[in-house]
């Protein structure tokens, strides 16, 4: 411990000692150490400044180099500028140039064209006159005007389309006839063969056999009651004459005759005549003639082998049962129609069903026709309107007479197949004030036409032969006339049949040598 604490002591003054000592002795190494910083400092400050000057001189001359290459670029740059707008100027000035010649070369040609057209607007002038001065020229030659000459011209124009067309018509109707005629001659002369049907002509009066001549005063009763009740219900006249054992039944209305004599049969077979008793008769005769009405439109639908008919049509072919025209039976004359259509539909690939059926109802209005206003024609199409027919059947039906232009073949088979049902030998018969009244009437239509001469019927009405005047009447004229009288014919007359229309133009040259 002792030990310790000298050794402290020790240290302490020791330390006192050095301590003064030590000082001085750094100082000393400091101003050293200052002094030699000092010129370090120094050193290191002229350094940099030589340096700073050296950089100073390098960025000097890079600007300096960076100049003159920023210098000589803008210097090439405008140099190609200046080229580029150089050769601009050039080809502006070459399009000027071009421009120019162009616009000279228009001039010219506008020169030379106004100098054409002043040409041509001379020419013009001088053709006009010439041409006037021709004109004037052929009016003195010829002796007309220009309006004459054209109006001269149109006629011979006119004349000669007049002979064309005369010679046209000339050439088809002769290769149409030569085409058709034998063909349609073999159907027709087929059709009429497979269907020879008898032909009875029927009149409007039905005569009653009585058993003796007693009988006729009991029909007409104590003061004519029984005759007059008879009368009053069927509608008809009972001609009671110096005919034995027979009276007669007139009415135009084949139903109604029909009836009476039914009713005077039952009377007359009964024995009882007197007012009462006849109302039951006749009723009893109506029922028979509906029944016998519904039963031949059965008959007359079966045997024409037509399907699916409305009733009530039935009912209005049975009707025809009991109606004439002519003298001949409508519903026969209704199924040979049908009979014949269908059979020349099936010569020419037509439908023959429908044809049947057409030409079955043709004359379907006749049944009413003293009934109802209008004509059989009108009055067969609105009835087969009502129970929905079909357009062509209805169609065939409206054309069968020629009231419609026939458009389809059904129509032209059924207008057909009438006329040749109508035309049958003994089919059809006049009474002899109708056929002189259609005789006088076909001379008068055909010999009112300016240019005929004479007209005559003939072959019973069948033909008309006409005369015309030479002088007036052409051959090439012939042919249109002989179309405008049969077309008038067919429109303003009603005829069984056809009428042929035959035109005669004879030429004569008299001249004496003396």
């Amino acid at each position: 411990m002792e030990y310790v604490i000298a050794g402290l002591i020790g240290l302490v003054i020791g330390g006192v000692i050095c301590f003064p000592l030590g000082i001085r002795y750094r100082k000393q190494v400091s101003e050293k150490e200052i002094s030699s910083a000092e010129e370090e400092g120094k050193r290191i400050i002229n350094e940099a400044i030589k340096s700073a000057e050296t950089k100073k001189k390098e960025a000097l001359l890079e600007a300096k180099e960076e100049i003159l290459k920023n210098r000589s670029e803008y210097e090439k740059e405008e140099k190609s500028r200046r080229a580029d707008l150089q050769r601009q100027e050039n080809r502006l000035q070459q399009k000027e140039e071009n421009l120019d010649r162009k616009m000279e070369a228009i001039e010219k040609k506008e020169d030379s064209l106004a100098q054409k057209h002043a040409a041509v607007d001379r020419e013009c002038e001088e053709i006009q006159a010439i041409k006037r001065s021709h004109t004037e020229m052929l009016e003195r030659i010829s002796g007309f005007t220009a309006d004459e000459a054209k109006q001269y011209l149109i006629d011979q124009v006119e004349s000669e389309v007049t002979h064309e067309t005369a010679m046209k018509i000339k050439e088809v109707e002769s290769r149409m006839k030569e085409e058709c005629d034998a063909k349609a001659r073999e159907i027709v002369a087929q059709a009429i063969q497979r269907c020879a049907s008898d032909q009875v002509a029927e009149m409007t009066v039905s005569v009653v056999p009585l058993p003796n001549d007693e009988m006729k005063g009991r029909i007409i009763g104590r003061e004519g009651r029984n005759i007059r009740t008879i009368e009053t219900l069927t509608g008809v006249d009972l001609i009671i004459d110096d005919t034995p054992e027979a009276i007669t039944v007139s009415c135009f209305e084949p139903v109604r005759r029909e009836i009476a004599r039914l009713a005077l049969e039952k009377l007359i077979a009964d024995g009882r005549i007197h007012p009462t008793h006849i109302e039951e008769m006749v009723e009893k005769a109506r029922r028979e003639v509906d029944a016998t009405i519904k039963s031949e439109g059965e008959r007359a639908v079966f045997e024409c082998g037509v399907r699916n008919l409305h009733p009530e049509l039935m009912k209005m072919l049975g009707r025809l049962h009991y109606r004439t025209s002519y003298g001949q039976n409508v519903l026969r004359h209704s199924i040979e129609v049908s009979h014949i259509a269908g059979m020349m539909a099936a010569e020419v690939g037509a439908d023959v069903v429908t044809a049947k059926r057409a030409g079955l109802l043709h004359d379907l209005g006749k049944s009413v026709d003293h009934e109802m206003e209008g004509t059989h024609v009108s009055l067969g199409v609105e009835f087969a309107r009502k129970y929905r027919e079909r357009d062509e059947i209805v169609h065939a039906i409206e054309a069968h007479h020629n009231d419609v232009e026939p458009r389809t073949i059904i129509a032209c088979l059924v207008q057909a197949a009438d006329a040749i049902s109508a035309a049958r030998p003994g089919a059809r018969r006049e009474n002899l004030e109708n056929y002189i009244k259609r005789l006088e009437q076909l001379e008068t239509i055909t010999g009112t036409y300016p240019g005929v001469d004479k007209a005559f019927a003939i072959q019973a009405g069948r033909e008309v032969r006409v005369m015309v005047k030479p002088e007036q009447v052409s051959e090439d004229q012939m042919v249109i006339l002989a179309r405008d009288l049969a077309k008038r014919i067919e429109d303003e007359m009603e005829y069984p049949g056809q009428i042929k229309v035959h035109v005669l133009r004879e030429t004569k040259v008299v001249e004496y040598a003396k």
